[in-house]
């Protein structure tokens, strides 16, 4: 499906217009730092300068979430993958939990070795921890 991404709610959910509608899109694979956890700005900021307003091709890659969301990878019209390239600057981390695809989990591995973004952090916290405090 092709779209135009119309807001960046944070790293890893988006705003997407798909044929005239407003679809809330979760990136399927990764788990992107929360608001007012270290790093959850950066990963909107990233975001929001790789694709909102810009055309893009969403894949859905299952069943809806249980808010409502379409699970999806959304790639820029030159192949970049927006879920792909959080992951590749250390603003996600795989999220093994849905996702046995383990070009992410090599992207994660890359970007902690190099110590970007998240991987700058002595002890980063996962989302899904931060999520449960």
């Amino acid at each position: 499906m092709q779209g135009k991404v119309t807001g960046i709610k944070d790293g890893d959910t988006f705003e997407v217009l798909i044929n005239g509608k407003q679809e809330v899109v979760r990136l399927a694979h990764i788990d992107c730092p929360e608001r007012g956890q270290p790093f959850g700005k950066a990963a909107k900021q990233f975001a929001s300068d790789l694709c909102f307003g810009k055309a893009v091709i969403v894949r859905e890659v299952g069943r809806r979430d249980r808010y409502g969301r379409m699970i999806a990878t959304v790639s820029l019209r030159n192949g970049k993958v927006v879920n792909k390239e959080l992951a590749r600057a250390g603003l996600a981390w795989h999220f093994r939990r849905y996702s046995d695809n383990e070009a992410y989990h090599l992207l994660e591995q890359q970007a902690r070795t190099a110590k970007l973004g998240i991987w700058a952090e002595p002890s980063p916290v996962p989302p899904w921890e931060w999520r449960h405090k």
